[in-house]
């Protein structure tokens, strides 16, 4: 089987950059910056480290001015505004076509209507104004459907996984029925079949299930899932349900899936309340993967999964430690642009 024209593609292809969004003192890492930007730092050093662009949205010509001098021509800072550093979900979808880019620019409204989100609403609309992306790109205005990337997961060759949960919520798209949703994300993503989880979140998590967080894919036949073996913690029963749904999805040559499961991090509390930590918030580059780590016990049999998972890429783990106070982690922080959208290469 091959790429259905047009298609979504799978993070494991060819990229240009990486989107990133610095944090500074009017976001909502004001009370921790040092810690957020340490962090931010570590991950972009990781990227231009494996030969890579990273795309960096700065808030004003100071923040322009202190990355032009820390990473000098390896990275390309741009001064837009935004809400929120977490550009995963309001960074620009990529669909490729057999000659061409087409940039989507789906609505984000603060996960559900639970923050501002204004700001970020006219991010990629701006990088387009900025000359950014190749001029060949076409931007296609799709404000009228809330879909943010974190939510959604592809395969390259047609399949997109996703959860009921988030998608289905009356806070992202109003009334719109699963089947209605479906038909439209195959329409406008070049998808033919939609893989829907009905089980599974982490306690502490914003997003309402983003499948980011759950389940990802590794290539077209492998999926790896976050599993809970302690039978007290209360994200057993729910995990275990997702765990069983992944054992009847067919993959693109009706063949069940190679799942491999990655354990749920040891509990990590913030005002007693426990945050949504987990190793499926990984990021694949052109040479790499970077996972996020959290100085827990599990840390190190994780990083020996991924590079089992990933024997040609240089796996590369990431303390975010800080991220998750946010209730983030490394693949909310990070957006990747194809191969063929940039014109300026840092």
């Amino acid at each position: 089987m091959i790429n259905k024209n047009p298609y979504f593609p799978a993070e494991w292809e060819a990229q240009d950059a990486i989107l990133m969004a610095l944090p500074h003192q009017n976001t909502d890492w004001a009370y921790m910056l040092d810690e957020a930007r340490e962090c931010y730092f570590n991950i972009i050093d990781a990227i231009i480290e494996l030969d890579q662009a990273v795309v960096l949205l700065v808030n004003d010509k100071e923040d322009y001015q202190f990355v032009k001098n820390k990473f000098g021509h390896r990275i390309i800072p741009v001064i837009i505004p935004f809400n929120d550093t977490w550009t995963r979900d309001y960074g620009p979808i990529y669909i490729r076509h057999k000659n061409f880019l087409v940039c989507n620019d789906f609505k984000f409204n603060g996960w559900g209507l639970k923050f501002p989100a204004d700001k970020d609403n006219l991010v990629n609309s701006l990088l387009i104004c900025k000359n950014i992306f190749h001029e060949d790109i076409i931007y296609q205005n799709r404000l009228n459907f809330v879909l943010e990337g974190g939510s959604i997961e592809t395969d390259g060759m047609g399949t997109i996984l996703t959860t009921a949960e988030c998608l289905l919520s009356p806070n992202r798209n109003g009334e719109w029925n699963r089947q209605q949703i479906e038909t439209y994300l195959k329409s406008n993503l070049g998808s033919n079949k939609i893989l829907w989880l009905n089980y599974g979140k982490l306690e502490g998590d914003d997003t309402d299930g983003h499948i980011d967080t759950l389940a990802r894919f590794c290539n077209k036949k492998t999926i790896t899932y976050v599993k809970c073996y302690d039978k007290l913690d209360p994200h057993y029963q729910p995990l275990s349900a997702m765990e069983n749904e992944l054992k009847n999805f067919l993959d693109t040559d009706q063949q069940p899936y190679n799942l491999v499961p990655l354990p749920l991090p040891d509990p990590i509390y913030c005002d007693a309340k426990r945050l949504p930590a987990t190793y499926c918030n990984f990021l694949i580059i052109n040479n790499g993967v970077l996972v996020p780590t959290y100085k827990l016990p599990q840390d190190d049999e994780v990083l020996k999964i991924f590079t089992t998972l990933f024997p040609d890429k240089k796996v590369v783990g990431i303390d975010c430690r800080a991220l998750i106070q946010q209730h983030g982690s490394l693949h909310c922080a990070t957006m990747q642009l194809p191969k063929g959208s940039l014109v300026i290469k840092g």
